[in-house]
């Protein structure tokens, strides 16, 4: 693309004097500042054309040769800036100018705007929910632009004026010696700016506390407590500076039925005595409706049946857990006198038939006993015949 003239880029005629110059680039820099436009690549090279050209003419030198060869008698001493990053931008024409141009509009280089603040809600959910994902409206309580003076915070919109203090640097020198102290301005605080004339809604703050209704979606297999992070939903930022974030912290609910392992399920699921002794097919809920499982005849207490892909999604997107149901075998609180009566009977037949299980444990527990009334009547243990032969010997 050709260049343009200079002067032309600037606004400004041949006789414009170096205040003339600083003015019209001020105004260009200000309207086609990449902060003021982000992403507008016109708007990228306008700004950049202007950095150019005020280099060039504000420089009495340069802007001599220009004026008398044009382009191709500065060619060897202008700087293009066409394919230079903006920091590069900064950084360069603040060291030419002592700092004087750039300290003025944007601090050095770095605009004086600082990211709104975060703000922080807790969204509850449950089980189900995130079994699959779930969308939640909350209600956020955050700061917006104040609508009257267009977060400005000067009444009817005005424009802040320079701080008088600091000159619009946003902080101020101090010379010891060989030392120069930088310190944040007092007056303004840093932004370079002051409001003469608050704006009464907002007083001066340039933006108001309100309640926004938000959508956020809560992925499936989140974990209790996980923090999601939204961009861009805090409050503005000050001069046009990004939005803060909005920090949304999940609260899973206690499940009545199941509790949680990780990505697996875990689940009591009660069964009768004639039931476990029987066998018999339950209907076990799950996070997804209703499985069929078969107890075996004589399943015991404890025992666990692995329902596979039956629990939740994993975050990162690999599958889903398992359900495991442990069986709890129920003794029952109250009986019928038939009940009870046929209860009788079996544990009649049950004492002259002991299944090897039990009569395993009650060995052990008849030993048990044996060797504990033998330790307290023969403490000494002197009626140990092995113990009586080694003294003999």
């Amino acid at each position: 693309m050709a260049k343009r003239d200079y002067y032309d880029v600037l606004g400004v005629d041949r006789s414009a004097t170096k205040e003339d110059l600083k003015k019209a680039f001020r105004k260009a820099a200000m309207k086609h500042h990449p902060d003021r436009n982000s992403g507008d690549k016109e708007a990228e090279v306008k700004f950049k054309e202007a950095a150019e050209a005020y280099e060039v003419l504000s420089d009495p030198r340069k802007r001599e040769l220009y004026d008398v060869g044009g382009f191709d008698a500065v060619s060897g001493t202008a700087r293009s800036y066409s394919a230079t990053s903006f920091e590069d931008i900064f950084s360069h024409i603040s060291d030419i100018f002592g700092g004087g141009i750039f300290d003025d509009f944007f601090n050095g280089g770095r605009t004086r705007r600082r990211t709104g603040a975060h703000r922080r809600i807790q969204v509850q959910t449950t089980l189900e929910e995130i079994a699959s994902g779930v969308e939640k409206v909350v209600e956020v309580a955050r700061n917006e632009l104040c609508d009257t003076c267009g977060g400005t915070g000067a009444e009817g919109g005005a424009e802040p004026a320079t701080c008088p203090y600091c000159h619009g640097r946003g902080e101020i020198q101090q010379r010891q010696g060989f030392f120069v102290m930088r310190q944040t301005c007092p007056h303004c605080q840093g932004a370079g700016t002051v409001i003469v004339n608050p704006c009464r809604t907002c007083r001066g703050e340039g933006k108001v506390p309100r309640r926004v209704k938000l959508s956020i979606h809560i992925p499936a297999g989140v974990e209790h407590g996980q923090r999601l992070v939204l961009r861009g939903e805090g409050d503005p930022g000050q001069n046009g500076a990004p939005r803060g974030d909005l920090y949304c912290d999940v609260l899973v609910e206690p499940h009545e039925i199941f509790k949680r392992d990780g990505e697996h399920i875990l689940c009591e699921v009660p069964v009768s005595f004639p039931q476990a002794a029987l066998g018999c097919e339950l209907e076990i809920p799950t996070l997804y409706g209703r499985a069929k499982v078969k107890v075996p005849r004589g399943t015991q207490t404890g025992h666990t049946f692995r329902l596979s892909g039956e629990g939740l999604p994993s975050v990162r997107g690999f599958g889903r857990g398992d359900q495991f149901d442990r069986v709890n075998i129920e003794t029952p609180r109250r009986l019928t006198e038939e009940q009870e009566e046929l209860l009788r009977k079996y544990a009649e037949t049950e004492e002259k038939a002991v299944t090897p299980q039990r009569k395993s444990f009650f060995e052990k527990v008849k030993q048990y006993f044996e060797d504990l009334y033998r330790d307290v009547t023969d403490p000494d243990n002197k009626n140990d015949s092995s113990k009586g032969m080694h003294q003999d010997e």
